[in-house]
């Protein structure tokens, strides 16, 4: 909410602040790929003024007057501290595909002592020092120069036009064996970056470090034109990792395009697909290898004729023995004191059709847990032999919910 009285469940920003992220909210309204609808919703209430409501989107923005703004996703359960909700969120956000997130140790981290934002830091300055370890490539640059001294080769035409009347120097092309190339510049751009951004002492100490490394290089200004002058071949494949972390930061995201003005970066990830990804990243953990598991499944359509369309899309098959069980996981916090308990209607019409298109034995919607849901089951039947179990999972207990699912379903191990 913007600058004013605390109320319960608000956090209150400055004036400035708020009003810089209301007009990120607004340039990221229209003429976006964004969806920013589903990213933060401006609204005005009665007795409090103007509120910013976080959506369907966790992680954070920073600001350029230095604000961070930590959107965290809601966790569920008794004793669910913000600690313990950084640490799940980060886990969750190892299973993604194509993000450097991957093989960090989140037991390692200080996450009761570090916003999200630091934290992300401390992942690329550990990517960045293994890399120094291992050892800073060069590679031959092609340079072009008026130069005192007689190397490589001499370009006639230049040499007439630059040095006619001055003999003392030769105009020629040669290759110099350096570490200023692009991969390294993007590194140095990115290190440039999260020094003038970082508020944790510890981290401008060793991005001041990890910069006297690159002293001889310079500074990426033009991002894109760089990351495609990249070329990891077999000799470059240990700055994959680093470079990952360098387009998540100097792009400013990591799944979108974002514009603002007085956003300097923004980390949003859309909680549908980090819930999706880790759900079947756990499952995989406890199906025996009997059993197959398809994501994205996409070989069934709505329709045969005239022509297959409409395609479907379930978001975790298992199959085994020609038995199917189909799954799709949705980031919503259910409520018995909703219709329905808060399912909507075109979900449970497409797990009605996935039952359908893949005479499945088991169809289920998997849920975080809520607090506002007191039973055990919820089932929904028709009289054709379609049945849908809406499934909880507790995040602080995934494991043994996701076990609890899978006994008695033949696909446990």
């Amino acid at each position: 909410m913007r600058n004013g009285l605390p109320f319960e469940g608000y956090q209150s920003l400055p004036a400035h602040t708020f009003d810089a992220l209301e007009a990120f909210i607004l340039a990221n309204h229209t003429g976006s790929d964004t969806e920013a609808v589903e990213l933060l919703s401006l609204s005005v209430r009665r007795g409090i003024g103007k509120i910013i409501t976080a959506r369907n989107y966790v992680g954070l923005i920073t600001m350029k007057d230095g604000t961070v703004i930590e959107i965290l996703p809601k966790i569920c359960g008794d004793y669910v501290g913000k600690e313990d909700t950084k640490r799940i969120f980060l886990e969750m956000l190892r299973t993604l595909k194509d993000t450097p997130f991957k093989n960090f140790n989140v037991s390692n981290l200080s996450t009761d002592r570090l916003s999200l934002f630091e934290i992300f830091i401390s992942m690329f300055i550990a990517e960045i020092t293994i890399l120094i370890k291992q050892g800073l490539k060069s590679v031959y640059n092609a340079v072009e120069a008026n130069e005192q001294f007689f190397k490589g080769k001499l370009d006639i035409s230049q040499d007439i036009k630059h040095n006619y009347i001055n003999k003392t120097h030769f105009f020629v092309r040669y290759d110099k064996w350096s570490i200023n190339h692009p991969e390294n510049q993007l590194l140095k751009a990115t290190l440039r970056l999260l020094q003038k951004h970082t508020q944790d002492n510890q981290n401008k100490l060793n991005i001041s470090r990890l910069l006297l490394f690159f002293d001889e290089v310079d500074s990426s200004i033009d991002y894109e034109t760089d990351f495609s002058k990249c070329a990891l071949d077999r000799s470059m494949s240990h700055y994959e990792k680093s470079l990952s972390w360098c387009k998540v930061f100097l792009r400013g995201n990591s799944f979108t395009a974002f514009t603002g003005s007085e956003v300097a970066v923004a980390l949003l990830f859309p909680m549908e697909k980090v819930f999706e990804s880790y759900i079947a990243a756990k499952l995989r953990r406890h199906i025996s290898s009997d059993i197959e598991m398809w994501t994205q499944d996409a070989r069934h359509f709505l329709f045969d004729r005239p022509s297959k369309e409409f395609n479907l899309r379930p978001d975790i098959v298992l199959v085994k023995e020609k038995k199917y069980t189909v799954m799709d996981t949705k980031w919503k916090l259910l409520s018995e004191n909703m219709k329905n308990f808060g399912i909507a209607h075109s979900d449970m019409y497409q797990m009605y059709v996935y039952g359908k298109k893949y005479n499945a034995e088991k169809v289920v919607l998997i849920y975080p847990l809520s607090d506002n849901i007191h039973r055990d089951e919820i089932t929904f039947e028709s009289n054709d032999g379609i049945k849908v179990e809406v499934f909880l999972i507790d995040l602080l207990k995934p494991d043994s919910y996701l076990s609890g699912l899978l006994y008695g379903s033949a696909l446990a191990n």
